[in-house]
């Protein structure tokens, strides 16, 4: 009998993500889905287009990543647009409202406790994320 160290495992079930093939699989907005898992992150893709909800998060940062097209972080203070090719990291605590003219396809990377809505709860608030 062989035997497979659990280092073996991971090496053997690890796969690459082909971020622009995992976001053709889906049209919809603001609805994340879960596309890799580390060290108790999450790699999540989401499209949107319009305006989110203002919210923060008392215990995450986030990190928006721009695949495709650009949105504006809105908060409080200022506004800050990312393009393509460019990232943001949303410090905890900071409220802020994503919103994009145009579809925008991005790249999250953020704690797994994360929720979408942060400190707000309504009919945009993802709990059970699909993995994808």
């Amino acid at each position: 009998m062989s035997f497979v160290s659990l280092w073996d495992f991971n090496f053997i079930t690890m796969e690459k993500v082909n971020v622009s093939e995992r976001l053709a699989t889906f049209n919809d907005y603001f609805n994340p889905r879960v596309v890799g898992e580390l060290n108790g992150q999450q790699v999540k893709l989401v499209k949107f287009q319009g305006e989110f909800i203002w919210h923060h998060h008392e215990n995450e940062d986030e990190l928006f990543y721009v695949v495709k097209g650009s949105f504006d972080m809105h908060m409080r203070n200022k506004i800050i647009t990312i393009n393509a090719g460019e990232f943001l990291v949303m410090p905890r605590g900071v409220e802020h409202k994503p919103v994009a003219k145009e579809e925008v396809e991005i790249l999250l990377f953020e704690p797994a406790s994360t929720l979408n809505t942060g400190n707000i709860e309504n009919e945009m608030t993802v709990k059970n994320l699909e993995k994808i």
